[in-house]
């Protein structure tokens, strides 16, 4: 075992498998956060995933309107190797799913559902997790071969109860809460039944990017990681 310290609290991790040598879907079940960088210049977004990383974070979305994503991409696959795995989000068609995937990354996720992205990945390889509100368009993204879903915007959907109430006739299908997931709420989402959560700008906060405070981001990435370990 080795340990790693998160804040004032010491997590047992056992040694072995890196997380790009699981499954992509146990590493997401196992880290139970995705963090998103969105909109920033490259520097900045160099400077946040490190940020994100020092404070326990190992799952990172990158939006394909990010300066240089798949630039971002493919370097930070090779800067990070086993202890991180990288994405790209706001996947709207099969043109930004190939260029994500030439430039390495390990999952996809879309605001929506469009199934040829889908099909896409699938014949790829490669993860797809598209946004969906309606238990409707949930069995629809799961039978075009989805393995998980993002239940998105969380907040204008009614947040955990949403959510609850969904997966009770759908308790079968993971599903990715996204849309005001903060330390406030975490832990609720979590408990209501969310497989994980997706974190925009509660945790990338874009003051303290403006302001150069990258420590401020590790602590709250801190944070958020015990607020799920418990």
């Amino acid at each position: 075992m080795k340990t790693i310290t998160i804040g004032l609290k010491t997590v047992m991790k056992p040694r072995g498998q890196g997380l790009n040598e699981m499954d992509i879907l146990d590493a997401l079940r196992k880290e139970k956060i995705m963090a998103m960088i969105r909109g920033l210049q490259p520097d900045d977004s160099d400077r946040v995933i490190d940020a994100l990383v020092r404070g326990g974070i190992r799952f990172i979305e990158v939006t394909t309107n990010t300066e240089g994503v798949y630039t971002l991409v493919s370097r930070w696959r090779k800067e990070y190797g086993n202890d991180v795995v990288i994405g790209v989000g706001t996947v709207l068609d099969v043109e930004m799913a190939k260029k994500a995937v030439d430039a390495g990354a390990q999952f996809l996720v879309s605001p929506n559902l469009d199934e040829e992205v889908i099909e896409y990945g699938a014949r790829q390889l490669v993860d797809v997790y598209p946004g969906v509100m309606t238990p409707t368009e949930m069995v629809k993204a799961v039978k075009a071969g989805a393995k998980a879903v993002k239940v998105f915007p969380m907040g204008s959907l009614g947040g955990a109860s949403y959510l609850r109430e969904v997966r009770a006739p759908l308790d079968r299908i993971p599903m990715i809460a996204s849309g005001s997931v903060g330390l406030h709420n975490i832990r609720e989402v979590i408990d209501a039944g969310a497989f994980a959560v997706g974190m925009g700008g509660n945790l990338v906060n874009k003051k303290w990017i403006e302001e150069g405070n990258y420590a401020a981001i590790t602590e709250l990435a801190r944070a958020c990681v015990i607020a799920i370990t418990g």
